[in-house]
């Protein structure tokens, strides 16, 4: 009888884990890291030179001698909120979300992004100091409206 009561425990616990999916394991609800510090944010972008491939836009950055102008514009209007959790994705894993707008060439190659995996050489602290940078650079507007006018009779 308790052989029988320990086999049923069992095979409902394992029932019960394979229910859990990986999206649900995988989720980013709770995830928060930290406040940063937005100026040493900004110094972390240049010591890192974010700032050969994104310009921010109606901020002046320094020229890196010798590279072409930045071709992947940061900040300025967008039509929804760049979320913390967004921002540190694309420092982390640039390729989950290639920037739209931009000729593929020059943003990614066999669809992957180009921009240089700095993983195993950022901190944490700077991952965070460069988020709280980026963040207040974007200004949400509501999207434009595209109403079909009729005319009047």
């Amino acid at each position: 009888m308790r052989t029988r009561v320990l086999l049923v425990i069992f095979l409902a616990s394992l029932f019960a884990l394979g229910g859990c999916d990986k999206e649900a394991r995988m989720s980013s609800k709770g995830f928060r890291l930290p406040d940063g510090n937005a100026e040493v944010g900004r110094e972390a972008f240049l010591q890192f030179q974010c700032h050969q491939c994104h310009s921010i836009q109606g901020m002046e950055l320094p020229e890196i001698p010798g590279q072409d102008p930045p071709y992947v514009e940061l900040g300025g209007k967008v039509t929804k909120v760049k979320t913390y959790g967004e921002l540190i994705t694309a420092i982390i894993n640039p390729s989950h979300r290639i920037a739209h707008g931009y000729a593929k060439e020059v943003v990614s190659e066999d669809g992957e992004s180009n921009m240089y995996i700095y993983n195993t050489h950022m901190t944490v602290q700077e991952l965070i100091d460069i988020v709280m940078f980026l963040q207040p650079e974007y200004e949400v507007v509501p999207p434009p409206n595209r109403y079909r006018m009729y005319p009047m009779n």
